[in-house]
């Protein structure tokens, strides 16, 4: 997958905003930041629990691993070259909805889901 599939994600979901951060991009709900995109724009950055981080890491230790501040594990980091497009944008909305306002979060679930939610026909992978 590559960053332009994650871009057409972000902004499928309820008010998202793609804003600079430092040097970094943001994907943003009401101004909270769910996400970023290194500068090399190689690498994306999802803030999720630990539970779900670990989970993620255990399932494709090459896409995944752990992202630490400090002393605390606050999501992934996402190698975009070796990620398929499915884990990715469930963890995307994982982390939405972690940031995003409760009524908004209620909103969403209420519409109908399709089967192929989190497919957004996403771009070949790069070659390696």
């Amino acid at each position: 997958m590559n960053l332009e599939d994650v871009r057409r994600f972000c902004v499928s979901l309820p008010e998202v905003s793609e804003e600079p951060h430092f040097d970094l991009w943001s994907f943003r709900v009401r101004r909270r930041i769910f996400a970023t995109v290194t500068a090399d724009e190689a690498h994306l950055h999802v803030f999720v629990d630990e539970d779900e981080a670990r989970a993620a890491v255990a399932e494709d230790p090459v896409a995944f691993e752990e992202l630490w501040w400090g002393k605390q594990l606050r999501g992934v980091r996402v190698d975009l070259t070796a990620a398929d497009a499915t884990p990715v944008f469930e963890l995307l909305e994982e982390s939405w909805r972690r940031r995003a306002p409760r009524r908004l979060v209620a909103a969403r679930d209420q519409r109908v889901r399709t089967p192929d939610e989190y497919s957004i026909a996403p771009t070949k992978r790069r070659s390696q």
